[in-house]
């Protein structure tokens, strides 16, 4: 790809175009509330609205800085405005774009790896609406259906998915994925013992959080002493 394009023409109409979508996603999402408060004249007292947005800010608001720097390294800027419009970013975009850039040979992080990620996540977004359409037409009829071992082991759907990522990529990098597990496996049980509750809502956010960085650090270091070895 022509680097002098992807950076003066396709980023700059992909941050132009992203921008008015996301726009456009926050006035369509906050429509049936203005509809309920022009139409029907429901209104919550601001009392309420504050209370529900500490409520939800100080579970989730953390994530709000940490998922668009824990994934934009992996879809790139398009991928980014995709998956934050279209949701369901951690159990189907960021596994989709990443199995379309193991399929096409692209790494992570580089014009090609973007440009394949955004493929990948737009192939997701558009069999994720037509199945979601099917799925809440007959979804709950045919889940009553199955039986109980089969509604059990769905839940092992999505750590397999992530298990299947984790080997793909491992085996391109068996010495930082090896220091990785080991480092994620430390700071997950540091933060099951109660190590970091003085840092509000630590467990929902600090292991993807620390897991990120640390993984940004050992890769600057292993290719720092490559180099140097070169």
């Amino acid at each position: 790809m022509n680097g002098d394009f992807y950076k003066d023409e396709y980023t700059p109409q992909i941050n132009k175009i992203g921008k008015i979508t996301g726009y456009l996603g926050v006035l369509v999402a906050f429509t049936p509330a203005v509809i309920l408060a022009v139409v029907y004249g429901i209104i919550p007292k601001p009392a309420a609205l504050l209370t529900a947005f500490i409520s939800g800010s100080s579970a989730f608001g953390v994530l709000w800085f940490v998922e668009p720097i824990s994934y934009f390294p992996v879809v790139g800027p398009a991928g980014t405005y995709m998956a934050f419009l279209s949701g369901n970013i951690s159990n189907m975009r960021i596994p989709c774009a990443s199995m379309a850039q193991v399929a096409a040979e692209v790494e992570p992080g580089t014009e090609k790896g973007s440009i394949i990620a955004t493929l990948g996540m737009a192939v997701s977004i558009i069999i994720n609406v037509s199945v979601l359409t099917i799925g809440a037409i007959l979804g709950t009829s045919v889940l009553a259906m199955l039986p109980d071992t089969i509604k059990v082991a769905l839940n092992y759907l999505l750590p397999a998915l992530f298990g299947a990522l984790l080997v793909q990529f491992g085996v391109k990098m068996i010495k930082h994925s090896a220091i990785m597990v080991v480092v994620a496996f430390i700071l997950y049980f540091a933060i099951g013992m109660g190590v970091f509750n003085w840092l509000p809502g630590a467990s929902n956010w600090l292991g993807t959080l620390g897991c990120v960085f640390i993984s940004i650090a050992v890769g600057i270091s292993t290719l720092s002493n490559a180099r140097k070895q070169a």
